[in-house]
């Protein structure tokens, strides 16, 4: 979202307001009211006699939450205004406003509120997509104390409840309030948006992240109880504690229940255009989120074992087995505009299940969901051996069926051009890229392991292992590129291998250089493990890489240039210009012009923590003067102190 707009969300329902906590008709269209992918919303405007409100402040108090710090009029510095205005928005069934008006004058007053209403009730879709024909019929009608706004096609029914907790005068264009205040005093009220979306077909109603039994939740008590189920991380370094504890609550902000999941918990995507389920997305962030918040992972696998495919429809792009890519509840996806309901096109969801399922075993324990969905993962892996793949070759690819409303790419990258040669051709169908080989082949690994361990079936978990060891011999002598001496991206509908690098690393080039007259090299051996950083290497003499410590106290580009340069008078110019510590008539330190400016760099106002125990280091650090040390021997790379943290682990 832009600098002009305040949003605030809670799983499947957000705001998108103006500063001022206003919904206006915006630009880029994407103010409002918003719950399982209709706009409940379209305005919603707040004048005091007449006047629209200046913005003082904005407090971000929670993900849910949001405090405007206003003025009537358009203020300036030398306009000292005597009301005070406070609007708290907060999510929970729908939107609450608390309206605070404070009168700082020696004299009463007497106000006129105003609140005017809107709602389009525009599928999420129509609106990022700037489209507004509608086949329906917009009402609203005065309820006594409510103004009740509504949208109905067929069956089809959307409506927003509006109301106020001071008398109001409500008529068809929202409400109205008069106010008196006495001198140093205060007034306030309650404005409520109440979505009410009743299924077609007589099913029950939508579930909204704020409904339990028909009353609000305690949204700071539940994030505080979601915050003390987490582990309790202990360290001395406070800004790691608040990356912690906010990434908890970042986590919490996505969380809604979709049908079917009871009082469990899974993740949206993100706003604001997908605030929904999604298989990709909601299996990676339970997988990343196993040790913190397991549940996530249970509820996940549950739903998405309910919803699994069962049936060939080449709108849906649903195959039996097939695991959903998301899933859609507005006008559109419910009249079949779109095949959101749910639609399946997506080549790596159903791996990504299985692993989900195996990882979620071996953190929880919990063997009792593995057996409760085994029928749904050898479903799985038997979409994986027929249905995935389509060019008849062993590999999983994809191909839309829908080819009006599907996804092109159906990969982790899904826009339309993402794959593509490295001349800008784009490759044909079916399209087999890389990293689906690489889930399928974790996925039959793990899925053997379930199968030995827990299903008691060691003849399918026998097959499953051969399977994958093939898939892995052949996927290396498939994908190598001789020439460039890397994976293909992907392998085109021929077969063809699609070598999405441009250009050969500088490193790569200057040893093909070097090998010319040898012949190409041989694909890497699979044997071995993979090579941790910091580790020995066979092509460095066991040499490592790259170091195995991260630099402290300093600018990670000045700890490299200081290392490899030796100066300690170091001062960057611009493109190579004159240094300080020499000569003018030496020229500059850079010996030649960067790609770019090369900025001053600044002291780091947040150092790294000491010691240090990571083992990550960006590649190529070792320069001149720094000499490789075996991997038993902890010594870090010259010129550096030895870090105090964990011994370098084995590789």
């Amino acid at each position: 979202m832009g600098d002009d707009h305040v949003g605030i969300f809670d799983g499947t329902i957000f705001l998108v307001c103006d500063r001022a906590g206003d919904i206006v008709p915006a630009a880029d269209g994407t103010h409002g009211l918003f719950a399982h992918d209709t706009r409940l919303l379209s305005r919603w405007q707040l004048t005091i006699d007449g006047e629209r409100l200046s913005t003082l402040s904005i407090d971000d108090i929670q993900y849910f939450e949001n405090r405007f710090y206003l003025v009537p009029g358009a203020q300036d510095v030398y306009v000292n205004s005597t009301l005070e205005v406070r609007r708290t928005h907060t999510l929970n069934s729908g939107l609450q406003e608390d309206l605070v008006l404070v009168n700082n004058d020696r004299r009463p007053v007497d106000l006129t509120v105003r609140i005017e209403v809107d709602a389009d009730f525009a599928d999420l879709f129509a609106v990022k997509e700037g489209t507004t024909s509608r086949e329906g019929r917009h009402y609203r009608r005065v309820d006594g104390p409510r103004l009740v706004l509504g949208y109905q096609r067929e069956r089809y029914r959307r409506e927003t409840i509006v109301s106020a907790t001071a008398p109001a005068e409500v008529d068809e264009g929202g409400l109205t309030l008069r106010v008196h205040i006495e001198p140093r005093g205060r007034w306030q009220t309650r404005l409520t948006a109440e979505p009410d979306l009743p299924l077609p077909r007589g099913l029950e109603r939508l579930s909204l992240p704020g409904r339990v039994e028909g009353h609000a939740r305690n949204k700071p008590a539940e994030l505080r109880e979601w915050l003390d189920r987490a582990p309790r991380l202990e360290t001395s370094w406070g800004p790691l504690q608040n990356t912690y504890r906010q990434s908890l609550i970042d986590l919490a902000a996505l969380r809604f229940s979709p049908f079917l999941a009871g009082t469990g918990c899974v993740l949206a995507a993100g706003l604001p255009w997908f605030m929904s389920l999604f298989g990709r997305d909601s299996i990676l962030t339970s997988l990343q989120a196993l040790p913190f918040a397991p549940e996530l992972a249970a509820t996940t696998l549950t739903v998405l074992a309910f919803r699994q495919g069962s049936r060939i429809d080449d709108f849906r792009e649903e195959e039996p087995g097939r695991i959903l890519h998301e899933m859609r509840y507005g006008e559109l996806t419910v009249f079949d505009e779109t095949p959101h309901s749910p639609y399946f096109g997506s080549a790596d969801a159903t791996p990504l299940f299985l692993v989900l399922l195996d990882e979620y075993e071996r953190w929880t324990g919990d063997a009792a969901l593995v057996r409760a969905v085994e029928q749904e993962a050898r479903a799985a892996v038997d979409w994986i051996d027929h249905y995935a793949d389509r060019a008849g070759n062993g590999y999983v690819s994809y191909e839309r069926r829908n080819p009006v409303n599907g996804l092109e790419n159906q990969c982790w990258k899904d826009s339309w051009d993402s794959i593509s040669y490295r001349d800008g051709r784009l490759p044909g169908f079916p399209r087999a890229t890389c990293e689906l080989q690489g889930y399928a082949y974790d996925a039959k690994v793990r899925t053997a392991r379930l199968a030995r361990e827990i299903w008691h079936d060691p003849a399918y978990a026998d097959r499953l292992e051969r399977d994958a060891a093939e898939l892995k011999r052949r996927f290396n002598h498939d994908f190598w590129i001789d020439d460039g001496e890397y994976m293909a991206l992907a392998l085109d509908g021929d077969g063809s291998k699609v070598d999405a690098v441009e250009h050969r690393p500088p490193a790569v080039e200057r040893h093909r250089r070097g090998a010319e007259g040898r012949g190409p090299r041989a694909a890497p051996d699979v044997t071995g493990d993979v090579q941790r950083l910091g580790c020995p290497h066979a092509g460095r003499g066991r040499g490592p890489l790259q170091p195995g410590g991260l630099p402290r106290r300093d600018h990670l580009a000045v700890r490299q240039l200081v290392h490899r340069l030796g100066t300690a008078a170091l001062r960057l110019r611009r493109r190579g210009g004159p240094h300080r510590g020499r000569h003018p008539g030496r020229g500059g330190l850079l010996r030649r012009p960067a790609a770019g400016g090369v900025r001053r760099t600044r002291p780091v106002r947040d150092p790294l923590p000491d010691p240090v125990s990571d083992r990550v280091q960006p590649a190529g650090l070792v320069g001149r003067g720094a000499t490789a040390a075996p991997a038993d021997d902890a010594r870090p790379p010259a010129g550096r102190r030895r870090s105090r943290g964990p011994a370098r682990p084995a590789c």
